[in-house]
């Protein structure tokens, strides 16, 4: 069993927040796959489902972003999973070009404050799928910029930024980042 954790904050407030792109990453995940309802467990909703032979859940604290360690912490102890090879989390990236995708294991927290805490409730040690949203250019820019929603000519883009990783989700659950990297960038970039 793998758990794929979507990052974000709860309610219709953040809901279309660049910061909650990681939260918009398993709802599309959940669709395109098929899962169950989700449900409220580890002060999350979950969701239950299949990808081809790997069974996973599906996870978005409620905890509000700066708090998301608490929920992944629980639910990683109840399943007793191994965060290094087990966990997945899905979260915004200033650092990366907007629709952008990459992944990484382990390191620091680039000062996400989500992946602070996840790190500080079980170890810096699991895989971080990084959804590029760029950086506003400026630092005093960058908070408004996180907490605002994507715009109208933003909206197509990040809609098959969140397609492609979902449907090339089969790679990564195989533990081949690279070919799912490279199949996003595949989908995503324009065609020439």
């Amino acid at each position: 069993m793998q758990l794929l954790v979507g990052l974000g904050n709860p309610g219709a407030a953040y809901a279309r927040h660049r910061h909650n792109i990681g939260f918009m990453a398993v709802d599309c995940i959940a669709a395109v796959h098929g899962f169950g309802p989700w449900r409220s467990a580890f002060q999350a909703l979950v969701s239950e489902g299949r990808c081809g032979d790997h069974k996973l859940v599906l996870l978005k604290p409620m905890t509000f972003m700066n708090e998301s360690g608490r929920s992944v912490g629980e639910a990683v102890r109840f399943w007793k999973l191994d965060a290094a090879t087990q966990l997945s989390v899905f979260y915004d990236e200033l650092d990366l070009d907007p629709f952008r995708m990459k992944v990484k294991f382990g390191g620091g927290a680039a000062g996400h404050n989500g992946i602070r805490s996840i790190s500080a409730h079980l170890s810096p040690d699991f895989r971080r799928v990084r959804l590029g949203i760029g950086h506003p250019g400026h630092k005093d820019a960058v908070t408004p910029h996180v907490l605002g929603n994507f715009s109208g000519a933003e909206v197509a883009p990040r809609d098959d930024l969140l397609g492609a990783v979902a449907r090339s989700l089969p790679w990564h659950l195989d533990g081949d980042d690279v070919r799912f990297m490279s199949e996003v960038a595949r989908l995503t970039l324009p065609q020439r």
